[in-house]
């Protein structure tokens, strides 16, 4: 916690960095109600890169949760660790560019490691946008998939 200029504690909101390593730990953990306390009720998830018949955009807090709990029942996917490549500043102090890998073991074909890059935007200490550029051809070849 800072102190406020009268001396009271305040409590400081999360940055960018910190949400970013609560987003992996509740990944990593399948936990749907850390995933639901990380995103703002007004949130938007993008999948610039998607494949046809996934969604490009999911809008709010309880369509974004859903879905990827619906994920982590329906694929065979079980991440273990993130490898950090980069983190890049932006303009905005409130967002962050993540150049990273998701380690993990899949029951379809054993060890993957599926590289993205994520747009990350924080506000008031939960994610107010989050665009994500998964590699969809690597995300199959982990699910057993040929797309």
């Amino acid at each position: 916690m800072a102190l406020s200029e009268h001396g009271c504690r305040k409590e400081q909101k999360a940055g960018a960095r910190e949400v970013l390593e609560r987003l992996r730990q509740a990944a990593i953990s399948q936990s749907a109600d850390d995933m639901s306390r990380l995103y703002a009720a007004d949130a938007v998830h993008e999948f610039p890169f998607t494949r046809p018949g996934a969604p490009s955009r999911l809008e709010g807090r309880d369509e974004i949760v859903n879905w990827i709990a619906a994920g982590w029942n329906a694929y065979p996917l079980k991440y273990e660790r993130y490898r950090t490549l980069a983190i890049h500043d932006t303009g905005d102090p409130e967002t962050i560019i993540v150049e990273q890998e998701a380690i993990g073991t899949s029951a379809a074909t054993g060890e993957f490691a599926l590289p993205n890059i994520v747009v990350l935007t924080v506000r008031n200490g939960q994610i107010a946008r989050l665009r994500d550029y998964v590699n969809i051809s690597a995300a199959a070849a982990a699910m057993g998939r040929d797309r």
